[in-house]
């Protein structure tokens, strides 16, 4: 037990988060795959499309978090309070007039993506204003690396999503789309815990102004602009399959997506340690590259592994996590986290770019992005010819950022002489 103890100490606030992040995940996974076991493919699909939405939130919501983060690095004081300030009631506007456009245009998403109602889109979008700022919180620990209470505010969002949801269609398993969504719009509540939200006043007088108002400004908006294409290239897919394809398609595809999703979602939780890491090392004028290829290492390792694994056994890992009727899939387990871990790699170049206020990436991703929506539409004929369209784009997505950083990093060399 003293050996345990002594064990627990020696573990630092980014091994914490590290551990967090895997229950996190493996929290989130279990989610997913408990729908996907009790509802079938059909009914699946509507549960899979609110996932996705989630997921297209949380990349918008990466924008307020990822501009928190970066300037609790570089301010302080004064300063930094007004940008607290300014953050959250940016985060508070732009939360009600997505959630509005919602509510609006609710009926139409319906129509849009076949599904059995549109109250289930109306719940959803009651809570986007809390997941807004509930992300500016995260960016406030990210930024000073409170890893462990960046931890919790994970945590409590997860199990409270996932004890809730399951509860909920307990008593009211025909409203599975209604209760999924109020599930998440709940989690979003716990999710701000911990937090220090009360004391702040996004509507005061100290707001951030100048020189500075502008810094914070333009980084928003490339940052949204990089979100922008991460919820193209990441979710466009599952999008565009439940308008294309039937219900029962669309829920095998969506479970395909979701197991191969598994190396990007590991793949996030390096990013949260790169940033705060790489821009604390530019602004102590030391190497930041180092960084850049351990990262880079972690998740190629673990991609190769994933892939092969899903290569080897593939009809065992659909079998087992969403049952014998999904297995129709199996074939296209792969390749699809093929597709998955070329995009994962890429994105831990794009993030350390965006570190050190490189832009040039983020356009190459949006390029990229729309790319690979285009082939889609045009090759959509079957769930592999989607799949294989992915691939491709991802591919040379990740040529053209290891191209950059090949001739950004000769051109700083051939400066240092």
């Amino acid at each position: 037990m003293t050996a345990f103890r002594l064990a627990i100490k020696k573990i630092g606030p980014q091994q914490w988060f590290m551990i967090s992040a895997l229950v996190v995940n493996g929290g989130n996974y279990l989610y997913n795959l408990l729908l996907g076991r009790l509802l079938g493919p059909e009914a699946f699909a509507d549960a899979a499309l609110l996932v996705t939405l989630l997921l297209v939130l949380s990349f918008v919501g990466m924008t307020f978090q990822l501009a928190t983060t970066k300037f609790a690095v570089l301010f302080s004081g004064n300063t930094w309070t007004a940008f607290k300030n300014t953050m959250y009631k940016y985060a508070l506007v732009f939360g009600v007039l997505a959630s509005f456009l919602v509510l609006v245009f609710s009926k139409s998403l319906q129509t849009l993506f076949n599904t059995q109602n549109h109250w289930m889109f109306v719940a959803f979008a009651i809570a986007i204003p809390l997941y807004f700022v509930m992300s500016v919180n995260r960016g406030r620990y990210q930024g000073g690396q409170e890893f462990v209470k960046l931890s919790g505010t994970y945590q409590t969002e997860m199990w409270s999503r996932l004890l809730i949801t399951f509860l909920l269609l307990w008593f009211l398993p025909n409203e599975s789309g209604i209760v999924i969504a109020i599930g998440i719009g709940i989690s979003f509540i716990f999710g701000l815990f911990p937090s220090d939200i009360l004391e702040t006043k996004p509507f005061s007088k100290n707001q951030l102004a100048g020189t500075e108002l502008k810094q914070v400004l333009v980084f928003i908006g490339l940052t949204a602009g990089y979100e922008l294409t991460q919820i193209i290239i990441n979710n466009s897919d599952v999008l565009l399959v439940k308008h294309y394809f039937n219900d029962v398609e669309a829920g095998l595809y969506s479970s395909l997506a979701l197991i191969g999703r598994v190396v990007y979602f590991v793949a996030w939780m390096f990013v949260m340690l790169l940033m705060p890491t790489v821009m604390q090392k530019q602004k102590d004028g030391e190497p930041t590259a180092p960084v850049l290829f351990k990262y880079v290492a972690f998740i190629g390792t673990l991609s190769a592994t994933i892939v092969l694994a899903c290569y080897l056994m593939p009809e065992t890992i659909v079998g087992l996590m969403f049952g014998e009727a999904y297995l129709e899939i199996s074939s296209l387990l792969w390749l699809y986290a093929l597709a998955t871990a070329l995009f994962a790699i890429s994105n831990i170049f794009a993030y350390y770019f965006l570190s050190l206020n490189q832009y040039a990436p983020v356009i190459l991703s949006g390029v990229l992005g729309l790319s690979q929506v285009i082939l889609i539409i045009f090759y959509h004929d079957s769930l592999s010819a989607v799949v294989h369209m992915q691939i491709f784009a991802m591919t040379i997505l990740l040529a053209a950022q290891l191209l950059y950083f090949m001739l950004r990093n000769r051109k700083t060399k051939s400066e240092s002489y």
